[in-house]
């Protein structure tokens, strides 16, 4: 068995976003895209590597299709 559980890839949505504000323990507020505004969260990876995420980055966002207001953030872009 893979440790971390039954996550199946295609279940993973990934979209492109820029975070707009800055919130208290690692979170954000993120609007995608199409305009949508959704609550985003560092990964457990950029929290170890202390990943600075400022307002105004781009950053790439998964979400899961249970709960598309909240995703996760894997990847700052340039």
């Amino acid at each position: 068995m893979i440790a971390g559980g039954n996550k199946n890839s295609k279940d993973i949505i990934k979209r492109e976003g820029r975070v707009i504000e800055a919130l208290p323990n690692a979170f954000f507020k993120v609007i995608l895209d199409d305009q949508k505004e959704i609550l985003g969260f560092l990964s457990g990876k950029m929290r170890m590597n202390k990943i600075s995420i400022l307002p105004g980055d781009k950053v790439m966002i998964e979400m899961t299709p249970y709960d598309e207001n909240k995703g996760r953030i894997v990847y700052r872009l340039r």
